[in-house]
């Protein structure tokens, strides 16, 4: 219904029968969860230090590893490489990182936090721990060790569904 009114599309017909209703599609409720607690968090860093998701991954994951490329660093975070480029540029340009050359791989840079890097780093992590600790005490107390299960569950199986459709795509 592109172009229809907001209006129209909340009064067109339910059609209870479709085999797939959005709203309770399991892939797409997660995405509305991590959607939404993403721009919660994202408005604390932002508000605080100007800077977007991908600089928040970047800037987290050094804190955590130290010393990373570019590519371990979208690895870990689940990034992109032209979002960790372009994350790494703007931090590097505000002295929140700094790049060395890796004598073992020339083409890759060594990244690093400065002094300033860390600092956010070390400011923001306990923010972000209470965020995180505020948001689980939606999910009762007896249920939390079955729900970080799950969560452990689903981020391994993904992938693995992914590569069953891929080989079946292919083999077809």
């Amino acid at each position: 219904m592109i172009g229809a009114s907001t209006d129209t599309m909340n009064t067109a017909p339910r059609n209870d029968d479709a085999p797939l209703k959005l709203e309770k599609f399991l892939p797409y409720r997660l995405n509305v969860v991590a959607s939404l607690v993403s721009q919660a968090l994202s408005r604390i860093y932002s508000d605080r230090y100007g800077i977007g998701v991908p600089e928040w991954r970047v800037v987290v994951t050094l804190g955590q590893f130290g010393t990373m490329t570019g590519k371990a660093i979208g690895a870990h975070s689940h990034m992109h490489k032209t979002k960790v480029s372009r994350a790494v540029a703007l931090l590097e340009g505000r002295k929140l990182i700094t790049r060395r050359a890796n004598r073992s791989d020339l083409r890759e840079a060594l990244l690093a936090l400065t002094s300033s890097g860390r600092t956010m780093y070390d400011d923001l992590a306990p923010i972000a721990l209470d965020f995180a600790n505020r948001l689980i005490e939606a999910v009762d107390a007896a249920d939390r060790a079955a729900f970080e299960r799950a969560v452990d569950r689903l981020i391994e199986r993904a992938p693995k569904i992914a590569a069953e459709f891929t080989k079946s795509k292919s083999a077809g």
